[in-house]
């Protein structure tokens, strides 16, 4: 293969939004945001910023030298769109997560930033030794809080413009917020407090932390709950209904098909309350962690109580001892039992998927829609075959951040600054294997008789409680006798009535045997299934979680 042919296009510097959920990507999500003129998904970029305009020179020709006719991409125009996107979180799949886009994205995290910034030069205000930022009025104060409140694309990408000079993303909000407030009487005359005496990794680690935060709580746990409570239901309709077990892949003790979703249910429900329970944690403890430049201007300030009181104020909980960086520590706990939370869900997923190929589910049909593209019979578990997926590449991002993300050289690297943009990533998977695992469930139709006929073609697995009450009554080998009578061998209704009534046990214990069936011997599955909400925590169908911060 060779490539040869170059085109060229010429960009406006507002057309890049640097949002989405990639790291680094100029996304166009939905109604939102748009980007247009993009060169083609392979070409060579050299980019120049002159004038407020952004020069692409690509090759884009692909040439097959062991072709005889060539199909010539060259000058072929790609607008980003979900076709032409790197990413298929910010492509296909856009629309089952972009609830994540405000706070996982570039967006995210200029917003978060631009909300520190603003909350520490308040915070200044009220500390009574640092006389040169006095507290400001009521009107100020709502000016600066509509900084916040009223944060635009439009602001975004302002801060993205100054980005390109100063070739530094945490000074770009602070000169944008100078910008804003240049023409404020009393701003103008404090705007060398904005930013004072930060390091950028504490305006950074703070920033991080809220997206963290606000994307767990306003996207992450209501899918999780959703899920848990799907799977809440299916124990409880499904509660009475046996199921013949498996294990080792071979006919085991029944069950009840509600019971071992309820099994799913309650597992769920324990890494999701762990998960709530990880503190989010932030500093803001300047350049290597000791407030030296804060004591240096201001030395009678108790600045630690200080730091304490300002990331405390903004919900979250507060890391005294660290270096340039947050260790980062909470992020690799919070990651992990994600994880393990998405290892359940892999493993319903398998189960779910084992089933439907047993049959015990028929998947509901929709018209138009296709199985198969050579065998029309086929109803295909997609949807639990694309969550597997997501959650595969969901581990993969994740656990590399929580492996990665503790480890710094000394004081500080800045590898965890790249690293960190991929949070988006691994989230992203997530919810969208989540969803799909959902989509699965509503498509489930329980299908009795087939679970009826594995039942009745399985008497062995009666073996179980005849040999165990025959142990309570003292009949010698108990265990050897049903072993000559069910190994290797098809053991029918007659076989099993006639082996109980050739047994020397009392007249009550024979009748009890006489009376189990394959489709009876389930012990406590129903109730089991019946009071799954008692165990998740549900109070009248809805999850109560204590979530921390």
């Amino acid at each position: 293969m060779e490539y040869g042919g170059a085109c060229s296009r010429v960009f406006n510097r507002n057309q890049f939004s640097g949002l989405g959920l990639s790291p680094r990507k100029y996304r166009t999500p939905a109604d939102i945001w748009s980007l247009h003129h993009r060169c083609p998904a392979d070409a060579l970029f050299h980019i120049s910023t002159k004038n407020s305009l952004r020069d692409c020179s690509c090759k884009a020709t692909l040439k097959d030298t062991n072709a005889s006719t060539v199909k010539k991409m060259s000058g072929n125009e790609f607008e980003l769109s979900s076709l032409t996107a790197l990413s298929p979180l910010d492509g296909r799949y856009w629309g089952k997560v972009k609830d994540l886009a405000p706070y996982m994205s570039e967006y995210g995290l200029i917003y978060f930033r631009v909300l520190v910034e603003i909350k520490w030069l308040l915070k200044l205000s009220q500390i009574p030794e640092v006389t040169e930022v006095p507290n400001f009025s009521e009107e100020a104060q709502s000016y600066l809080q509509g900084l916040i409140d009223g944060f635009s694309m439009n602001d975004a990408l302002e801060v993205k413009n100054i980005e390109k000079v100063t070739n530094h993303d945490v000074k770009a909000v602070e000169y944008f917020l100078k910008q804003k407030c240049q023409s404020h009487p009393e701003m103008a005359k404090v705007l060398e407090f904005f930013h004072f005496a930060c390091t950028s990794e504490d305006v950074n680690n703070l920033a991080h932390a809220l997206m963290l935060k606000e994307a767990m709580n306003t996207a992450i746990f209501p899918v999780m709950d959703d899920l848990i409570k799907a799977i809440c239901n299916m124990a409880k309709a499904n509660a009475h209904i046996p199921m013949l077990s498996r294990t080792h892949g071979q006919p085991a003790s029944p069950t009840t098909l509600g019971k071992e979703m309820a099994v799913f249910a309650v597992r769920l429900s324990r890494e999701r309350r762990d998960i709530s329970e990880v503190e989010i944690m932030g500093k803001f403890a300047g350049a290597v962690g000791n407030y030296n430049a804060h004591l240096a201007a201001y030395p009678d300030v108790k600045w630690p109580q200080i730091a304490e009181e300002f990331v405390k104020s903004l919900g979250l909980s507060f890391n005294p001892y660290i270096t340039q960086i947050e260790t980062h520590d909470y992020m690799a706990k919070l990651f992990h039992a994600i994880i393990q939370f998405n290892n359940i869900v892999i493993d319903f997923d398998r189960d779910l998927w084992g089933y439907i190929s047993l049959g015990y589910f028929k998947q509901i049909t929709k018209a138009g829609e296709i199985g198969s593209s050579t065998m029309p019979h086929k109803v295909n578990p997609i949807d639990f075959e694309n969550s597997e997926g997501n959650l595969g590449v969901a581990a993969g991002v994740l656990s590399h951040l929580s492996m990665k993300l503790p480890i710094s050289r000394w004081q500080r690297d800045l590898t965890d600054s790249t690293v960190l943009r991929n949070m988006g990533v691994g989230l992203g998977h997530s919810i969208l294997a989540y969803k799909s695992t959902l989509q699965g469930i509503t498509k489930l139709q329980v299908n009795e008789a087939r679970l009826n006929e594995d039942l009745n073609h399985s008497w062995e697995v009666l073996a179980e409680p005849i040999q165990t009450v025959m142990r309570r009554y003292g009949v010698p080998e108990p265990y050897e006798k049903l072993k000559e009578l069910t190994r290797g061998r098809a053991v029918t209704k007659e076989r099993m009535t006639e082996f109980i009534g050739g047994l020397e046990l009392p007249i009550e214990a024979k009748t009890h045997l006489l009376k189990l069936t394959p489709h009876t011997y389930v012990g406590a599955a129903v109730e089991l299934a019946r009071t799954v909400d008692t165990a998740v925590g549900f109070v009248n169908g809805t999850k109560v979680f204590d979530t921390h911060n």
